[in-house]
């Protein structure tokens, strides 16, 4: 029997708790390429520590696991009623259920940051099984993750690429508590094979089809943002074929490797509960106040501005670096900037001088704000104070918006591709007869693997460029093709 199958989880006190490393620290360690074994054991403790506090949480699971797959159907059905409830009282006039504004969904996409973005990690050890065929359902499910080594399926790149493009990847100062999923599940990727069951169950959890990914994916694009990310796992996380059902078939693949079946599905319990520890989706909504942001982003933008403006503007009597000296003034100064005329509150952002130092033809504080930070501002000036005053204007949904760009692309002449030449050509995907892609380091991996004397030592120069911290760089794309092309 392999050792990933050997090693039981260990018992521990629970009065060790105190000795536990945060959660942004072991995120920070795995999630960094060539960590050491120390780490991995710290990570071990960590994991641990988080099964004594998922340990009394309720996880809804059916007594037999034979009961698993009409468990998981009957949460989808049941989860299908709930979004058709939800569709009908949209179309009804109520509210958008999630998200206050646009900058309240950038908010919970920057949040979500370090979770997303080690999306599917907790299968990674499954990838040293590949010549175990009941393993297969967890490879599959890891690969697909990885987009099977395509960069516009990859889940982490399309993540990365969603926060980018709306200024919201300066995630890394997030509080410790949204890094807890992230770490739980860089702690089991890298466990070494002492967590199978806790896995599997994790991934159970994880692969069901919850109400809020469908609610949020519709949200999203009413306000402009590309839903896709949070779509691709609607249709790969289906019950029929996709990653729920081979969730549910790991379970009962995997069982008979173990002598106790019933000590073998606690701890798959176990592990399912883990999905309920650290900042879910919910919480980070729930989370969000819209001044206390602002607040704290001009608090951060304090730090480099206290001392870089003149004197010659003053503000209720003071200057702004008097102001920016001292972060408790911070709200104190959003009052006074309204007080003052300089934010009129409740109209478009455009009436606001203290917006047209940030966006006009000569502002003066231009590039100070992100995307992400201006979306926040627009927002907090133009919602009214006390309820009343004008609406901000409606968005145009993500997929108008994606329309609306295609019909002009159709109405533009089309380039001759004889004429294209230089990063032009390559952009649009088109080569020249027999020429191939410059890339010196994957054409050096590509033979580096052919040349391997057997399938066995392939594989394992492969796994290391598909973990957690590598599979969404180039290396870790070819290599998770390749690695998929010698599992067939």
């Amino acid at each position: 029997m392999h050792s990933l199958l050997s090693t039981a989880a260990q018992p521990v006190q629970r009065d060790s708790a105190a000795r536990l490393p945060d959660a942004r620290a072991i995120y920070d360690t795995l999630g960094a390429p060539g960590h050491a074994a120390m780490a991995r054991a710290t990570a071990r403790h960590y994991l641990q520590q988080q099964l004594l506090a998922a340990d009394d949480l309720p996880d809804g699971l059916p007594e037999q696991p034979e009961n698993l797959l009409n468990w998981s159907r009957g949460s989808a059905e049941q989860v299908g009623v709930e979004y058709q409830a939800y569709l009908a009282e949209r179309k009804n006039g109520a509210p958008r259920r999630f998200f206050t504004s646009k900058s309240h969904a950038l908010y919970f996409l920057r949040a979500a940051a370090p979770t997303k973005l080690v999306d599917g990690s907790w299968l990674y050890s499954a990838l040293q099984q590949w010549q175990h065929q009941r393993f297969r359902a967890l490879i599959q499910i890891y690969l697909e993750e990885l987009g099977d080594g395509v960069e516009e399926k990859n889940h982490v790149v399309l993540y990365q690429k969603l926060l980018a493009s709306h200024g919201c990847d300066d995630w890394q100062d997030l509080d410790d508590r949204y890094f807890v999923q992230g770490a739980i599940q860089l702690a089991l990727a890298h466990d070494n094979g002492n967590f199978l069951p806790e896995i599997i169950g994790f991934n159970l959890g994880y692969e069901q089809l919850p109400l809020h990914l469908l609610i949020t994916a519709y949200e999203l694009n009413e306000l402009g943002i590309d839903p896709y990310y949070f779509t691709l796992h609607v249709t790969v996380d289906n019950g029929s074929t996709g990653h729920a059902r081979k969730a549910t078939d790991a379970v009962l693949q995997l069982m008979p490797r173990f002598g106790d079946s019933k000590a073998f599905y606690r701890r798959v319990r176990n592990g399912f509960r883990l999905n309920d520890l650290g900042a879910g989706t919910t919480d980070i909504i729930a989370g969000f106040d819209l001044r206390q942001e602002l607040v704290r982003i001009l608090c951060e933008k304090s730090v480099a501005g206290k001392n870089m403006h003149s004197d010659y503007c003053r503000i209720g009597g003071k200057s702004i670096n008097d102001w920016l000296g001292d972060k408790s003034q911070v709200p104190e100064l959003l009052d006074k900037l309204t007080a003052t005329g300089w934010i009129q509150r409740g109209a478009p952002v455009e009436d606001s001088r203290f917006w047209r130092l940030i966006q006009s033809e000569r502002a003066e504080m231009f590039g100070v704000f992100s995307p992400y930070e201006q979306q926040v501002l627009r927002d907090w000036i133009e919602s009214p104070v006390d309820g009343t005053g004008i609406a901000a204007p409606r968005i145009m949904s993500h997929r108008a918006a994606m329309r609306s760009i295609e019909t002009l692309a159709e109405a533009q002449p089309s380039p001759s591709p004889a004429g294209t030449r230089g990063v032009f050509r390559r952009h649009l995907g088109l080569r020249q007869p027999g020429e191939q892609p410059f890339d010196a380091d994957l054409r050096a991996l590509e033979q580096a693997v052919a040349e391997q004397g057997s399938r066995g030592s392939a594989m394992d120069m492969l796994i290391p460029l598909m973990s957690p911290a590598n599979h969404h760089s180039a290396a870790g794309l070819m290599a998770t093709r390749l690695y998929r092309q010698l599992l067939a």
